[in-house]
């Protein structure tokens, strides 16, 4: 770490950024999307640092959501889809803490929310839109009054009026800006000045990061500025956005990362077996989570050969010959 003196007071292990950042009670915002890109290392190490009541806010998420609601470290959610694709269309411990009412949930449209994260970036109050019009998502409300008088919750879920700049009858959807506490998400790259390069689809990764108030990145790599100047139009974020930076090879896994590997079927296949049973569900906590005192003792326990059988084709960005029943 002391080789990079320009992020030198960036650079921290997962158990730092945790401490450091991470508290009960605060408005987490995780990037990724299903399968790709969770930020998993820091998700393990907020599960064994014991954070609780954590209000998360997410576009659509999959692993990292499922993790975090299954150890009990959530209170209230926002998103718009929470999955594992085919191996959890629904994801297994979100969809039975929302059955037993043991997190608190509202549900807007992908577009919706991305345009909430927009909101919030662009430092604006609200957003207006068409999304939803329509729909029960106009309708159904998922938080109480009471809940709504908490900070970070919006007063209202989304407001229905009339466009002011047209007579006839023609109405638009305001959704409130999120501006959360925290954002986590995982690249690729993050150069030696602290640039962030993701690579593949973003998602709503770079809008959750430019309005949250803290923004820690894990990387797979951290590279010379000469390859940061390289094709500068292929950076995500500058150095200025950047609170904390982890590097985490296969900081991801056991979700894809675009260009150095792939999602690993073997896991998903046994996390979902676990994920639907308390029981088992423990202890698979126990050994995966709770049982690794490090993210180079997970990879361990991962195993080489499982590493170098989802690693993927640089130029595909994915692993073509991965057995992905």
């Amino acid at each position: 770490m002391s080789g990079y003196p320009e992020i030198a007071d960036k650079l921290m292990s997962v158990d730092e950024a945790v401490k450091r950042f991470i508290k009960d009670g605060c408005q987490l915002a995780i990037g990724g999307f299903t399968v790709t890109r969770n930020p998993m290392a820091m998700v393990y190490g907020i599960v064994r640092q014991g954070i609780k009541d954590i209000h998360l806010v997410c576009h659509s998420n999959g692993q990292a959501l499922d993790v975090l609601i299954g150890a009990g470290c959530v209170k209230r959610v926002e998103i718009a889809y929470g999955g594992n694709g085919r191996f959890a269309p629904t994801c297994i411990r979100f969809k039975k803490a929302i059955q037993k009412g043991e997190v608190e949930f509202e549900d807007y449209s992908n577009y919706q929310m991305s345009l909430r994260f927009l909101a919030g970036a662009l430092g604006i109050p609200f957003i207006t839109t068409k999304s939803g019009l329509g729909t029960d998502i106009i309708n159904l409300e998922g938080f109480s009054r009471k809940i709504r008088k908490e900070q970070k919750v919006a007063s209202q879920k989304l407001i229905v009026m009339q466009n002011p700049f047209n007579d006839a009858d023609d109405k638009v959807v305001l959704l409130p800006a999120l501006n959360p506490d925290v954002s986590l998400i995982h690249a690729q790259y993050v150069g030696e000045d602290g640039t962030v390069r993701i690579k593949g689809l973003t998602f709503a990764d770079i809008e959750q990061a430019q309005s949250a108030d803290v923004v820690i990145v894990t990387c797979e790599e951290i590279v010379p500025r000469s390859f940061i100047r390289s094709d500068p139009d292929q950076n995500s974020l500058p150095p200025f956005f950047v609170d904390a930076i982890v590097k985490v090879p296969y900081g991801a896994h056991p979700t894809a990362c675009y260009a150095f590997y792939d999602y690993d079927p073997k896991h998903l296949n046994l996390y979902k077996k676990a994920a639907e049973d308390d029981n088992l569900f423990k202890q698979y906590l126990d050994e995966w989570v709770f049982g690794v005192t490090s993210h180079d003792a997970y990879l361990d326990k991962v195993g080489g050969a499982t590493l170098m059988n989802i690693k993927a084709n640089p130029v595909l960005g994915y692993a073509p010959g991965l057995d992905r029943k």
